[in-house]
């Protein structure tokens, strides 16, 4: 079981590194999102690992891959400036 937990935190870290590599234009500061990414991860080790129980460490991986790449996507910034209009009187 702790092999399960370091390696999700291990995968929070790539996916968290993966996301600045690729956008880190739209995120914010570095380490919040390694830390969201992180956090994420175990959060969804632990969500799978409680619902499937133990002897299913590929699927609680899967878990915390699927749970920690949505937490990351909530940071994403729009990518242009927004126009805002205000609606005709």
């Amino acid at each position: 079981m702790i092999l399960e937990v370091l390696g999700s935190a291990v995968l929070g870290v790539v996916l968290s590194l993966a996301a600045l590599h690729r956008l880190s234009h739209r995120l914010p500061a570095r380490l919040l999102v390694l830390g969201t990414g992180v956090a994420g991860a175990l959060f969804g080790d632990f969500l799978t690992h409680s619902t499937l129980g133990p002897g299913n460490s590929l699927v609680c991986l899967l878990g915390a891959a699927v749970v920690s790449s949505a937490s990351l996507s909530l940071l994403l910034r729009p990518a242009g400036r927004l126009r805002r209009r205000s609606a005709p009187a």
